[in-house]
């Protein structure tokens, strides 16, 4: 595919040599001159120096032929006028981060398939890490309905030695949470576990869970957590 990014800062260009990696043809569009020579002599992706909003730069960098548009400009003002050229253009997926949740409807309503507000993603991830400090990961999706949980089976961990099916069919274990994933360990390929598959000491399994079960889920596996200690009661009702 061909992305164009609109700003060389380093969300744009982590973003564009992630996806030259991933073997997408990529173009970025800063006005600095400095920072377009260095995406192309450093990043090894495509610069062309102007203005992200003016039409002008906007079409000598392709953005009539480009299959993606991503908006990663200094400001959301910048973005939105970034999304809003993009859909003109007939861009048919268009990204934006954003910095001020205010602007989530006019972005969406501008044309943007996909909106990723960086502040709450930082802040997200560093409360994970603070709470859950042996979780190795917790990913969001469909506004936060859905949590997609990395996590460990250390030795002491309950489900050490059981297969998914035993696992699942626990009364314990939280209703409608599923094992997507399971790796042996950190070197092996992850796989899609089947009812037989025998959780190890030492391994990481996948897990989709509503946000309301992630302190059972964390609970029933035996999880050390730094979470504040709350009475029984209160902890029912999660």
């Amino acid at each position: 595919m061909y992305v164009l990014i609109g700003g060389a800062g380093m969300m744009g260009l982590n973003l564009g040599q992630k996806l030259l990696e991933m073997g997408h043809t990529v173009a970025v569009v800063d006005t600095d001159p400095l920072t377009c020579r260095y995406a192309r002599e450093k990043v090894g992706v495509m610069a062309f120096e102007g203005s992200a909003v003016s039409t002008t730069v906007l079409i000598e960098a392709g953005i009539r032929k480009a299959d993606s548009v991503a908006a990663t400009l200094s400001s959301d003002a910048l973005n939105l006028a970034l999304v809003t050229l993009a859909k003109h253009y007939g861009v048919p997926h268009i990204l934006t981060r954003m910095s001020e949740p205010d602007f989530t409807e006019p972005y969406h309503i501008a044309g943007a398939s996909h909106v990723v507000s960086t502040m709450e993603l930082a802040v997200t991830a560093m409360a994970n890490a603070i709470e859950y400090p042996q979780v190795e990961s917790m990913m969001h999706f469909e506004q936060g309905q859905v949590e997609v949980l990395k996590l460990p089976v250390p030795g002491y961990c309950y489900i050490v030695g059981r297969t998914v099916s035993q696992v699942v069919k626990d009364t314990r274990f939280p209703k409608g949470s599923l094992i997507i994933g399971y790796q042996c360990h950190s070197c092996a390929d992850l796989v899609i576990p089947n009812g037989s598959t025998v959780l190890q000491e030492g391994s990481t399994i996948l897990v989709v869970t509503k946000p309301a079960l992630v302190h059972q889920m964390i609970d029933f596996m035996g999880i050390q957590t730094n979470r504040l200690l709350v009475p029984e009661v209160a902890r029912s009702g999660l």
